[in-house]
């Protein structure tokens, strides 16, 4: 039909250019902060288009709902202003056809967030993590170079290098000095090594054949220990598996568990599908109202609604988690309250061709 795909092409022009200037948004926000931690020393400058590029795949079950759903807002406010909605009207498309254009046109859309939130989504959550325990892991040989000084935790440490291996990892003629309170130590060593704590994540330098000096600046009563091995904690650290983290898990390990942060997580992702179409669709309907013909309140009330609706998963998935809801209330109750408010802005206006009706008759006896 001409007129579905006039309204279609209407759409996907504008959902293009939305999409295109929240990503450009949101990638730059994160690239900026990628480029801070990379200055900071806390990742390697080579992961970051790596996050980059994750995190913006991650991100698309939340944002993708929000760009359709502004596309229609926008469509249809242009068809209102040019009264074009009154022709359709006119030529017997109604609100009811109308939904249907729009439902066909967002179906479609909400296969591929289905792919992303089932998917691709949880995939690239858990790369994210992986990415993140390797750079955390690398962040700390990263610019250490022979002849060089080189902080440590945030400052508190110096190491000095006379010699490094190719792979960064085993250091000959080390010097590390650790503050600590009112005190320092310093260790000196023939050889020395990186090492990291799976279990914990805790970096440690491990020396081989070396001298420990401990004592108070400006004061005699510094102690001299050799040793054969010491191990000297650099910086502490988090071990984050990723597989006990619901949002890396797939799909599958989701459905049929009793735990209630799967169940939450699940629901999260269904959620996501079901706010394209009700979302698109309480587009159209909004654009019925009176506020079609005043595109910036409407632009207004749109965004205020999508950001309740969405504060409010975000809320109810935290309830779910806790297990403070039941799971058959879980988010399911945020999206009936959606599509009740739909079938309000719906109906509201032929209740008020039968109000404005009933009061005719009432009227007409009373004249006579």
């Amino acid at each position: 039909m001409i007129i579905e795909r006039y309204i279609h092409r209407e759409i996907l022009q504008r959902l293009i250019w939305i999409a295109g200037l929240l990503f450009l948004i949101f990638a730059t926000n994160k690239f900026v902060d990628y480029l801070g931690d990379a200055a900071a020393g806390k990742i390697p400058t080579d992961f970051i288009s790596k996050f980059l590029w994750l995190k913006m795949l991650a991100i698309q079950t939340e944002v993708l709902p929000l760009v359709l759903f502004l596309a229609v807002i926008l469509t249809y406010s242009r068809l209102h202003r040019d009264n074009e909605l009154t022709i359709l009207a006119v030529a017997g498309i109604g609100t009811a056809r109308q939904l249907q254009i729009v439902a066909r046109f967002s179906v479609v859309f909400c296969l591929l967030i289905a792919l992303i939130s089932f998917y691709a989504a949880p995939w690239a959550k858990s790369n994210i993590i992986k990415l993140k325990e390797q750079a955390w892991q690398e962040s700390i040989i990263t610019g250490i170079a022979a002849g060089q000084f080189k902080e440590l935790n945030k400052g508190d440490s110096i190491v000095y290098v006379e010699e490094l291996s190719d792979d960064k990892n085993t250091m000959e003629n080390v010097f590390l000095q650790i503050r600590q309170k009112d005190k320092n130590n310093v260790m000196r060593s023939d050889m020395a090594r990186f090492n990291i704590d799976k279990s914990s994540g805790n970096r440690f330098i491990i020396f081989e054949n070396g001298k420990r000096y401990s004592g108070t600046p400006g004061m005699l009563d510094y102690q001299i220990t050799q040793y054969e091995k010491y191990g000297v904690l650099v910086e502490t650290g988090e071990a984050a598996a990723s597989t006990s983290i619901p949002e890396t898990l797939p799909t599958s390990d989701l459905l049929g568990s009793d735990s209630a942060l799967h169940r939450a997580e699940l629901q999260w992702r269904i959620s996501s599908i079901l706010a394209c179409l009700l979302l698109a669709l309480l587009a159209v309907l909004l654009n019925q109202l009176s506020l079609g013909q005043k595109p910036y309140t409407l632009l207004f009330v749109s965004i205020l609604i999508y950001l309740i609706y969405s504060n409010l998963l975000s809320i109810s998935k935290t309830l779910l988690e806790r297990d403070k809801i039941s799971p058959l209330l879980g988010l399911w109750w945020v999206h009936m309250v959606l599509i009740v408010m739909g079938m309000i802005i719906y109906y509201f206006p032929v209740f008020m061709r039968w109000r404005k009706r009933d009061r005719q008759l009432q009227v007409l006896p009373a004249g006579q």
